[in-house]
């Protein structure tokens, strides 16, 4: 007779000591196309448990004072759930029944707590961690005979303790749960740990971690580029959207305005100034032609509000109309201001980046990147389409023809490419983008002598596309540069290695060519003495004959 669990499962009631519940009853159900069918009706009894019962189950944890080893002995007094763990985790006393302290390796310094949150924060197992574990947990050769597994609170953590130990590790929501009650009662498994000891060295860990993290050159400060340009790019949409109101509030007044100026921050400037179109007249003339800057188009102002075909509106209006009108204008200043401060962050963090595509488009290749450092590690061919992910992505779902350019677009120099000639001088402006990045991310003196040089290459590249006009090398440029720089003293440093390595390989070139053609004579001499040798015995044996 099959056990009701089938597949020949032992049960948990199975066990030695433990009375073996009575047989399932049988239950005729009636007969279908000549056969009965029999049903069996489990008894009540204690639930199935997991395959996690069956493995023995750790979980290392990671405390501001040290390493933590803890053994999970009784899953039933907590649940195999997600969900019954999530209840037990707040009720020590069960809790404390379901997970056992097996070992803990204090750190022996605040240094050293600080190097090993570090290399565990990158995924990195130290020498201090694998030897904690290799000491604390039976020993494993390979992971799939292992009969137990490691929790971990990152996936990526766990597999490199499996790639150095051989240990299989698991993370999943269940470890995730169980790991968060070993973090609430911690203080209850370490004996002579108080409270109040852990508190203090989670502070002092968190702060030596944190300025390890924010530490950065005041100078060198990407972050700033990246939030000024999102401000930058958000001051233009809503500026542009006001100013829209603006012009569509204050033409029921004033229609004509609209078509004699076209600049939304003069318009915003002449709604603040005129108000009302009737008390307009040559005493304003100079304010207009200051705003302006033309006269002509100052006196057609006037003589269009004389003439005006707008409808007359309330003075609450104008007042409404003139305050949005000057909050859009303080906007439309501090905009210029925002893009004024950008220009001068961009040439002191990444000089050679601004001289070579601009400002704006260097700022938005950073703050796409994320950083000036990650914008360094990019090759060219990313550089060339960052900005274009959707595009590259759909063209290679639909196998269709790749993007080639992307932020890069906005760039003069492309645009000033004829369509045949896009991709390639897109190509080689990237090129240019990720040496000029690399330069400002890793060179100590700030200059921005190179990102000229490199706008000069691309203007020569541009001509040769149009006009066929050979440009100079990109050896010659970069020696001119930091000759430049050096005064003439880096020139005579470069050049002679150059010249000894060409020397020696046009030697080498020349030793190997005597030694090919020794060769060859000696393999043709050793060649024809056989032959000879063979003509003299025949003429030896005709000779005799």
């Amino acid at each position: 007779m099959s056990l009701p669990f089938g597949g020949g499962a032992r049960p948990l009631w199975c066990s030695a000591g433990t009375p073996r519940p009575p047989p399932p009853s049988r239950q005729h159900c009636g007969a279908q196309a000549g056969a009965s069918q029999r049903s069996h009706t489990t008894p009540p009894g204690p639930p199935c448990i997991s395959r996690r019962a069956k493995m023995t189950q750790f979980l290392l944890f990671e405390a501001a004072s040290g390493y933590a080893l803890f053994e999970v002995t009784a899953l039933d007094e907590i649940g195999t759930s997600v969900d019954a763990v999530q209840a037990s985790v707040t009720d020590l006393s069960r809790f404390g029944k379901a997970v056992k302290l097996t070992a803990f390796r204090p750190f022996s310094s605040a240094a050293n707590a600080l190097e090993q949150i570090n290399a565990v924060s990158e995924s990195q197992v130290t020498e201090d961690l694998k030897n904690f574990l290799t000491s604390s947990l039976p020993k494993v050769k390979k992971a799939s005979s292992a009969k137990f597994k490691l929790g971990v609170s990152e996936p990526k953590l766990g597999s490199a303790i499996q790639e150095e130990t051989s240990v299989p590790c698991e993370c999943n929501e269940f470890v995730g749960e169980l790991i968060r009650g070993v973090r609430a009662h911690f203080t209850t498994f370490i004996r002579g740990l108080e409270e109040g000891d852990s508190a203090r060295a989670q502070l002092g860990l968190a702060h030596s971690y944190s300025r390890a993290k924010v530490k950065f050159n005041v100078h060198k400060s990407d972050n700033m580029i990246i939030q000024a340009i999102a401000l930058l790019d958000t001051l233009d949409k809503d500026v542009n959207t006001f100013v829209m109101r603006v012009r569509e509030w204050y033409s029921w007044h004033f229609p004509e305005l609209v078509k004699i100026v076209s600049d939304n921050y003069q318009y915003a400037q002449l709604a603040l100034l005129i108000k009302d179109k009737a008390t307009l007249g040559e005493d304003k003339l100079g304010a207009l032609q200051e705003i302006i800057g033309d006269e002509d188009k100052a006196r057609e102002v006037v003589e269009a509000a004389r003439m005006s075909m707008g409808q007359d509106i309330s003075p609450i209006d104008l007042v409404n109309i003139g305050t949005f009108a000057a909050r859009v204008i303080s906007l439309a200043e501090y905009r210029q201001k925002l893009a004024t401060y950008l220009a001068d962050k961009m040439h002191a963090v990444a000089p050679n980046l601004a001289a070579l595509i601009g400002d704006l488009v260097g700022a938005r290749l950073i703050s796409h990147a994320g950083s000036l450092t990650n914008l360094a590690k990019y090759p060219a061919s990313t550089v060339q389409i960052l900005g274009a992910e959707k595009a590259l992505f759909r063209a290679l779902k639909t196998k269709g023809n790749t993007p080639k350019y992307g932020l890069i677009f906005h760039s003069s120099f492309i645009g000033r490419a004829k369509q045949r000639n896009k991709g390639r001088i897109s190509r080689y402006l990237a090129n240019k983008c990720s040496i000029a990045s690399r330069i400002d991310c890793f060179l100590d003196q700030s200059t921005d002598a190179f990102g000229a040089k490199m706008k000069e290459q691309v203007e020569e590249r541009l001509r040769f596309y149009e006009e066929g006009v050979a440009p100079r090398k990109n050896l010659a440029c970069m020696k001119e540069v930091i000759s430049g720089l050096a005064g003439g003293e880096e020139e005579i440093v470069l050049d002679a290695p150059v010249t000894e390595k060409k020397k020696a390989k046009k030697a080498k070139a020349l030793a190997e060519e005597e030694e090919g053609s020794k060769k060859k004579k000696k393999r043709s001499a050793e060649e024809e003495a056989p032959v000879t040798e063979e003509k003299t015995k025949k003429k030896k044996k005709k000779a005799s004959a």
